[in-house]
């Protein structure tokens, strides 16, 4: 007699994450009503859903989720290494120990401090945006659009993040008047020698900037508010705060706010886009007041 070949049993399935506008709360007419919705309503959501995912895989008998272990943990090795190799004391280092040429002994010369701002902003890339598309792509096997790039609905909540930047500017054009803040800013040395001395640090410091949005509101909140839904955004306050140390005292209690509000806005329309537009102003503007405030505002190209 034949015998019964046994069933093999499939893994349960992964199951997938919850639509991005599932149990939403209805937005109610008024400014108080869209502040609501913005926050309240975008907590809530993410909370609902993140419930919805831990039940489903407790339904289907799966372990814990390995993405945000893995993230945060590839997040944290990123980190270490930017604080450690991709500051001016890393540039140091490799200049001493590889660098053969007459402007490396001058560590004030111009060429001296552009290859270190250089060196600065390209860690930051690879570590906030190239690393991350790689794992995104390699590893969690999902769309890079889907970690904040989306440019769907741009148009329709431009308005909010032109209010945050409105109430920004003026805090910015205060805080110019302080002397801590005019010796931190611009990071360049030499921005005000030149208007092309400017827009070349301005254009690095653009993309460090959109790099930075995409690997604490964009990767990390989409990976991290499957489970932990509203508290991925105070998650990711945190380091990005950390990072913040050693700048002016004002701008790193700013950073707190700042984390929140571009994490909740970034949650509720899943995109980083106009974030990234915000801060960037911000930071340009903060570069220029100092400038003006020196007197150094360049005008030769």
């Amino acid at each position: 007699m034949a015998k019964k070949r046994k069933k093999k049993r499939s893994p349960a399935a992964e199951p997938e994450a919850p639509a991005a506008g599932s149990a939403d709360e209805v937005r109610q007419p008024g400014f108080g009503g869209y502040l609501r919705w913005v926050t309240v309503g975008t907590w809530k959501a993410a909370d609902a859903r993140a419930l919805a995912y831990r039940q489903e895989r407790a339904e289907k008998g799966l372990g814990p989720d390995w993405r945000p272990m893995v993230t945060l943990m590839l997040g944290a090795l990123i980190l270490t290494a930017l604080h450690y190799a991709g500051k001016g004391q890393g540039f140091d280092a490799y200049v001493e120990h590889f660098v053969d040429a007459d402007w490396a002994s001058d560590r004030m010369s111009p060429i001296y401090q552009a290859n270190e701002k250089l060196w600065w902003t390209l860690w930051r890339i690879g570590g906030y945006l190239v690393l991350p598309a790689i794992f995104i792509k390699l590893v969690l096997k999902e769309r890079l659009r889907d970690h904040g790039l989306t440019t769907e609905g741009f148009r329709s909540h431009l308005a909010i993040y032109g209010a945050c930047l409105m109430v920004v500017l003026p805090l910015v054009a205060l805080v110019s008047y302080d002397a801590t803040f005019q010796n931190k800013y611009p990071m360049y040395a030499f921005a005000g020698r030149s208007v092309s001395d400017l827009l070349w640090w301005e254009a690095l410091y653009a993309l460090q900037f959109f790099s930075l949005e995409f690997f604490f509101r964009g990767h990390w909140l989409h990976v991290l508010e499957r489970t932990m839904g509203s508290q991925a955004i105070w998650a990711m306050m945190v380091p990005y705060c950390l990072i913040h140390f050693g700048k002016p005292w004002p701008e790193t209690v700013g950073a707190i706010v700042a984390g929140l509000a571009l994490g909740t806005l970034a949650l509720r329309y899943r995109s980083i886009w106009a974030g990234f537009l915000v801060h960037v102003s911000v930071a340009v503007s903060m570069d220029v007041a100092s400038l003006i405030q020196r007197g150094e505002l360049p005008t030769d190209w």
